[in-house]
């Protein structure tokens, strides 16, 4: 049976559309907006969600697709969504390599990104350099931060300042276990300590953050689990390329290890370079797009001499097209993890990852302590050891069939964008 809704005016957000907000997000809305049901209420939504992001600023590869696809998951569930960069940074050029007060990069890249997503005027960017908005504009920024339902701050991108803030309810999302908690509590950065602490609700990468047997400090903070949603229809499935190389994409060093309890928390260089021989051992076909360290250096030419396929992800990943088509072009993924997740056994598991199991492409990535939330062995496989890396990509390629297929399971039972987002509103 088809249950219709009154007609909502035109100009009231969500007209036409039922509610699968929670309660607590829900606005009030006038009695004609309100339908009895069987002893419930069905309510017209209206829920406004606010996505903070560093698209403009780092209009890249996977950067773009982590924030992107908050947009498109609460999008998909009915909700209005806007996008809002306002990190107070100043502008990077990439053309000219360097921090610049001028944003036109930014704007342009922001433009056609959003533009791709059907959003073109769901954006706003605010410039650090002089505190001007584009996109929709200041006027949007400062309603929807008074008026709207839900801010989700997504990894510390968004530290507002000087608006009336009560949206309803603000959502911190930690991409980043074990630094970011190290960061709020190793007195190295008070004000973001405070910002991050002045959220309703805490979520995190770290699937074991909170455990008994995780050393994540958590200062009380209630850290609820959390996934990166993946836009399923955004990765359609299609045939492995014959020849293609297992890949991914990373930086030699982030940023410089984080100290907590005397003990050091570091990069994925350290991770690497346990398993520096892993091509010759293995006989795989390794291509790594790989970023540089923190000093702007990397063993290229040993890696490169150890068969290792490195290219330059600015050449090979330069924006969310050609970042899908890199993932595409692969049998799959093999990856190293942040020493720090490794050493604080995280349970984190890779944005990337997800997007890869999503194009039914088998994952190989190393162990945080993953295994325990998420299914292994099949679709996606854990390694903690180099012999254990080359056995694992040998038995996805033997059987690949089977292992793509699970591999899109795995992305649809636990990374489709639409239940990430929906699991998030349910949890606060």
């Amino acid at each position: 049976m088809w249950i219709s809704a009154p007609e909502i005016p035109p100009g009231v957000p969500g007209a036409g559309r039922l509610s699968c907000a929670p309660r607590n997000l829900r606005r009030k809305i006038p009695p004609e907006f309100r339908i009895p049901l069987c002893g419930t209420v069905l309510t017209i939504a209206f829920v406004r969600i606010i996505i903070t992001g560093l698209v403009g600023q780092y209009p890249f590869g996977g950067v773009i697709w982590d924030y992107l696809q908050y947009l498109l998951g609460f999008r998909s569930l009915g909700h209005e969504v806007l996008y809002l960069e306002d990190s107070g940074a100043w502008p990077y050029d990439p053309e000219a390599g360097t921090i610049t007060s001028d944003c036109s990069f930014a704007l342009r890249s922001l433009g056609r990104i959003f533009a791709d997503f059907g959003m073109a005027e769901s954006w706003i960017y605010r410039n650090g350099a002089d505190g001007k908005f584009y996109g929709a504009g200041e006027a949007t920024a400062r309603d929807w931060l008074r008026h709207g339902d839900l801010l989700v701050n997504v990894s510390s991108a968004g530290w507002l300042r000087d608006y009336d803030l009560r949206v309803g309810h603000r959502m911190f999302i930690d991409g980043d276990p074990m630094f970011c908690q190290i960061g709020l509590l190793d007195g190295s950065d008070p004000l973001y300590a405070g910002r991050l602490r002045d959220h309703d609700s805490h979520f995190t990468f770290g699937l074991s953050v909170g455990d008994p047997d995780c050393p994540v400090p958590t200062d009380g903070i209630a850290w609820k689990p959390t996934v990166q949603p993946v836009a399923l229809d955004q990765w359609p499935v299609t045939d492995c390329p014959a020849g293609a190389p297992w890949t991914t994409v990373m930086n030699w060093a982030s940023y410089r290890p984080k100290i907590w309890e005397g003990r050091p928390y570091g990069q994925k260089d350290l991770e690497f370079e346990k398993f520096a021989e892993l091509p010759r051992l293995s006989g795989q076909n390794l291509k790594i797009a790989m970023g540089l360290g923190v000093d702007g250096k990397r063993p290229a030419a040993r890696l490169r001499s150890l068969g290792w396929n490195l290219v330059e992800p600015q050449e090979a990943v330069p924006d969310h097209v050609t970042y899908r088509e890199f993932l595409r072009n692969s049998i799959g993924e093999w990856s190293v993890a942040k020493q720090g997740y490794v050493a604080g056994q995280t349970g984190w598991f890779s944005c990337r990852s997800a997007c890869y199991l999503a194009l039914a492409r088998p994952v190989v990535v190393q162990e945080t302590g993953w295994t325990r939330h998420l299914p292994s062995g099949n679709g996606a496989f854990a390694f903690r050891t180099l012999e254990e890396a080359g056995e694992a990509m040998e038995a996805a390629r033997r059987d690949y069939p089977r292992h793509s297929l699970a591999a899109r399971k795995i992305a649809e039972e636990y990374f489709d964008a639409s239940k990430v987002c929906a699991k998030l509103l349910k949890s606060i």
